[in-house]
């Protein structure tokens, strides 16, 4: 049984005769005919009522029509819904914190690129709390969220660990700080600090590090490529994971660099990963982009 057996049936029934469907359907009135007939052996039914003067569609036909219209409106829904699959491959959603923004995720949009040129991907800046809002209303593909080691991973989503780094000091090559080897949290309170924003995790490691003391100044900003523009401008230091900072250009070009701290918590690590939602399947477009991060993130930590 053929989609359109039902469908030249559906119409000579619309019509009212063979001959008018014929034309509807720019075919000869014997192709037709012999295409329903063909449904007729299959199904054991006679369909049609044939006369000299013409063939219309038989009671058991008229019985059988509100079951080939369902048939045909699952058989549309099923097309708008692949052609929506199709749309919406055509579109990655990506939301990133903007840690490793640069040394990760450039890198794997330009090896997603040449893998899918005709495919855009739309890269949103979003505190964690509004990726997984977004993830789960579907504004979303895929997210790039830190953690700290011991959070609590949402059980909502499926997540995959990327990268996992130690915090260090981001400052200026001329910066007197980067005349030791390490830096040390009272070293780090005598100059000026730009701290993330209330809600992102290196916010939360800072005042975890300070412990309740206040630095001589400090600036705030959203996400690390801000904080890391800030840095090279001369206005401060930063703390943020080891992989925001190795091999960002601006660390390639000499403008920024990088200490551990001296006194940080040995077991405290940073913690990238990638959140998709639990659903059965994604488009190949995600589950590819999905895959060149896993890649390229393997390829950095060597």
């Amino acid at each position: 049984m053929r989609i359109e057996q039902l469908e030249y049936l559906q119409t000579v029934a619309r019509l009212g005769s063979l001959r008018r469907a014929a034309e509807a359907l720019h075919l000869s009135q014997p192709a037709l005919s012999e295409t329903v007939r063909n449904l007729e052996r299959e199904l054991g039914v006679g369909l049609l009522d044939r006369h000299r003067s013409g063939a219309r569609t038989s009671d058991a036909g008229r019985e059988l029509l509100p079951h080939i219209a369902a048939v045909l409106e699952a058989v549309d829904r099923l097309r708008q819904a692949a052609d929506h699959q199709h749309q919406v491959s055509r579109m990655v959603r990506l939301g990133t914190v903007h840690a490793a923004t640069v040394p990760l995720l450039v890198p794997a949009v330009q090896d997603f690129r040449a893998a899918h040129p005709r495919t855009q991907v739309e890269i949103v800046t979003a505190q964690q709390t509004d990726i997984h809002r977004m993830l789960a209303e579907g504004g979303l593909d895929l997210g790039l969220v830190n953690y700290l080691t011991g959070d609590d991973l949402p059980p909502d989503l499926d997540c995959t660990e990327l990268l996992r780094g130690r915090p260090v000091v981001c400052l200026r090559p001329d910066s007197p700080l980067a005349a030791h080897s390490a830096v040390s949290t009272d070293a780090l309170l005598r100059e000026p600090l730009i701290v993330m924003r209330a809600g992102y995790v290196m916010h939360r490691y800072i005042h975890r590090l300070l412990r309740g003391r206040t630095p001589a100044f400090s600036y705030s900003t959203d996400g690390a490529e801000m904080g890391k523009l800030m840095v090279a401008e001369g206005l401060g230091a930063t703390v943020l994971p080891d992989f925001s900072v190795i091999g960002d250009p601006l660390e390639r070009n000499g403008v920024i660099t990088w200490r551990p701290l001296a006194d940080a918590e040995k077991d405290t690590e940073v913690v990238m990963v990638t959140e998709r939602r639990r659903s059965g399947s994604y488009a190949e477009a995600v589950r590819d982009l999905h895959d060149i991060l896993l890649e390229r993130s393997r390829l950095y930590r060597h």
